[in-house]
């Protein structure tokens, strides 16, 4: 009698926890939420491309930066909310199984390729504490598509998967479509220069338009000396405190954004003459960067319609134009230049016993 209790009792826990089980099951999405990448760190290389703008291939150089179609810096902070993206991304729902032939076929014309590498070990035993045979694979490929109606998510295809689905990321309002750039230049890194006091070794400000108004700051030991480059003759001393503002002006000194979003009829009939100055900045190891600056006018008509070109009003107050290293043509503030491209006199001061050495 006891024995058949015992089972009795046996029999019913079962009966109990496949219950809790079931209702448990039932209770969950048919989806895994795996759709995002918990592991960014060993994530290599990320390749973009759409069928409008083109494509872009993002590589970790190092541990900390990345590289823009293997020959530029990228910018840090856009890397860093991509990587966050394919983290915190997790599927909102599925969609509708009567949309799927609509969402496929509109992702199939409008949508972002993304490829993600990752360094994944070919054996990945005991939880991860063993892993043998590491290399890059390609682990991810996702196809992202147009924001939902109510602009909260993006429909994104996993390639592997049999439908697409609705992706967002809990707590963030928006969706994730703006995030998956392709165009090149977005990604670039905007820095000129990046450098201490320390690691300067001359500064040139040539104005060509005023030869007597150009100048080096040389180092020379723990300090500096100051120089006209019209004659090589090094002046009497300078004010330190706007010196000392100059130099400290190449720690984190940055361009505002490429000038390719302005027509090339206007930049070109802004750089087709003289530069107003050339800087030129070399690093204690021998690195040079130059930058030729140019007056940006309010208005591309403005050089055709005014006779005199200098007048007040043509000018854009805030910016001008540069063109970097020779390279990229690129827009830059007069907020952010003010300490640097000054000449000469400015830095002496009115005490004439400072010109000449």
């Amino acid at each position: 009698m006891k024995k058949r209790n015992l089972i009795l009792i046996i029999v019913a826990a079962v009966v109990v926890v496949a219950a809790a089980l079931t209702a448990w099951l039932l209770s969950r999405p048919t989806f895994e939420q795996d759709f995002h990448i918990e592991d960014t760190a060993s994530i290599t290389r990320i390749f973009l491309a759409d069928k409008e703008t083109g494509e872009v291939t993002l590589e970790r150089q190092g541990d900390s930066t990345w590289s823009v179609d293997g020959k530029h810096l990228a910018s840090q902070p856009m890397v860093d909310l991509l990587l966050e993206t394919l983290h915190d991304m997790r599927i909102r729902q599925q969609v509708n199984k009567n949309a799927v032939p609509n969402a496929i076929k509109d992702i199939a014309a409008h949508s972002i390729k993304v490829e993600v590498y990752q360094n994944v070990p070919l054996i990945n035993w005991f939880g991860g504490h063993l892993k043998l045979f590491t290399r890059e694979r390609l682990t991810n490929t996702y196809y992202v598509g147009r924001e939902t109606q109510d602009m909260m998510a993006s429909y994104i295809y996993r390639k592997g998967d049999d439908v697409p689905y609705i992706i967002h990321i809990p707590g963030f309002r928006g969706f994730l479509t703006p995030r998956f750039v392709t165009d090149p230049l977005k990604w670039r890194n905007h820095a000129i220069v990046d450098l201490d006091v320390r690691e300067i070794e001359r500064i040139e400000m040539e104005i060509p338009s005023q030869e007597e108004e150009s100048f080096a700051v040389q180092r020379e030991g723990d300090g500096f000396y100051m120089e006209l480059l019209k004659t090589h003759q090094r002046t009497n001393g300078f004010d330190t405190a706007r010196v000392a503002q100059m130099l400290s002006s190449f720690t984190y000194l940055n361009f505002d954004e490429f000038a390719s979003i302005v027509p090339n009829t206007f930049a070109d009939s802004c750089v087709r003459g003289e530069p107003r100055t050339i800087l030129r900045i070399t690093d204690t190891a021998g690195h040079q960067s130059e930058l030729r600056t140019y007056i940006k006018y309010n208005n591309p008509d403005d050089l055709k319609a005014m006779p005199d070109t200098a007048m007040y009003e043509t000018f854009d107050m805030n910016r001008l134009y540069a063109i970097l290293n020779q390279t990229d043509t690129v827009l830059i503030q007069y907020f952010v230049f003010d300490n640097i491209l000054q000449p000469a006199s400015y830095f002496l001061g009115a005490d004439p016993t400072m010109l000449i050495k």
